[in-house]
């Protein structure tokens, strides 16, 4: 049945486990509350679906569609700084019908789809030409979200565009230079570009101590319900640091905090382990891909899927700036969840039909 829904057995058991974790993990953060749960488990399902309708299509229709989805995307990026939702100090987010959406989620899978449809235009690895005009592309959008200002999300689609040159053959003879560009650059970028608070966000990472009450407050109080689980956890629901609302965004960008304070070692570790068996499953889809825009696809969304996971963990742990990305499918947060299970349908479509050609 599973394969004729062109769902694949192995990733599809692997991200019901991981939704099961997440409602679990849901009802316990939101503090036993039935109606946050609840909308969780609908946007789950809401996602589920999309991920099926995803999932049937061809990979040469997404790669028809490719370009016209980057486009809109980047569309949207501009609407938001014309029209956006100003919350918490930042304007990110657009509302339509009622209906509030994040579009900088949008782009970590728009951009992969454009990448790998421009660089499937000709033979690999790209000449040189091609490199820049995906440097711009990915600048474009990257620059778009971080005028929000939202650094976390630019840094990431960037990351992830960036990840997709070089599964497309970019050489490290170019890839040094670029990195050493970029840490001549950091400092230029830290004093003249971030704001007050992204930088103190990065020095409080050095020194959670030295703003406790501030900018250190949610590293320090993160650190504690992970360091308070020890080995086995304090159980299912027991989480004091998010019931007794120590823990800022306790259900969205730190739930992670809250799984490893309630499951302790052991369970972070089986959960990380299922992070990781996805993000095999998705290197293991592009090694089989049987074209060039399926496998740098494949590659590029789950070399975004991998930043996200790492990112998120490495905030929570404190040893990453708190720059408010979310864990995939874990995490609260309707457009994240519904772009990551898309991403998660483009990957089951790229396996399944590529059954079917053989």
């Amino acid at each position: 049945m599973l394969e004729r829904l062109h769902l694949d057995r192995t990733l599809f058991y692997a991200l019901l486990a991981l939704a099961g974790l997440s409602l679990l993990t849901a009802y316990s953060a939101s503090g036993k509350n039935l109606g946050d749960t609840g909308g969780h488990a609908l946007r789950l399902l809401l996602g589920f679906g999309l991920m099926l309708v995803v999932a049937n299509m061809r990979p040469e229709t997404l790669e028809r569609w490719s370009p016209i989805i980057f486009g809109m995307a980047v569309l949207l990026l501009v609407a938001v700084l014309l029209f956006g939702t100003v919350g918490k100090g930042a304007r990110r987010w657009l509302s339509l019908a009622g209906f509030r959406f994040q579009p900088s989620e949008f782009m970590k899978l728009a951009l992969p789809m454009a990448l790998a449809w421009f660089f499937a235009r000709d033979s690999l690895p790209p000449r040189l030409w091609r490199f820049g005009v995906a440097v711009l592309a990915i600048a474009l959008p990257a620059a778009l979200i971080a005028r929000q200002p939202d650094l976390g999300t630019a840094v990431l689609v960037a990351a992830g565009g960036l990840a997709l040159l070089f599964i497309a053959g970019l050489k490290w003879r170019i890839i040094v230079p670029l990195l050493a560009g970029a840490v001549v650059a950091a400092p230029i970028v830290y004093f003249r570009f971030l704001h007050e608070y992204q930088r103190s966000r990065i020095d409080v990472l050095l020194d959670p101590q030295s703003d406790p009450l501030g900018t250190g407050y949610q590293t320090i109080q993160s650190m504690i319900a992970v360091g308070s689980g020890g080995f086995y956890g304090k159980g299912w629901l027991n989480s004091s640091q998010a019931h007794l609302e120590y823990l800022p965004e306790s259900s969205t960008d730190f739930v992670f905090a809250v799984f490893a304070e309630e499951f302790g070692l052991i369970g972070s570790l089986v959960l990380i382990g299922l992070y990781l068996f996805i993000i095999a499953r998705g290197f293991l889809i592009a090694y089989l891909a049987q074209d060039s825009y399926s496998r740098l696809l494949a590659g590029g969304v789950t070399l975004t899927v991998f930043l996200s996971f790492f990112v998120n963990t490495g905030m929570v742990l404190g040893v990453l700036p708190v720059v408010g990305v979310p864990l995939p499918v874990l995490s609260f947060g309707g457009t994240s969840l519904l772009t990551f299970l898309a991403a998660f349908g483009v990957l089951m479509s790229i396996q399944t039909h590529r059954r079917i050609v053989e």
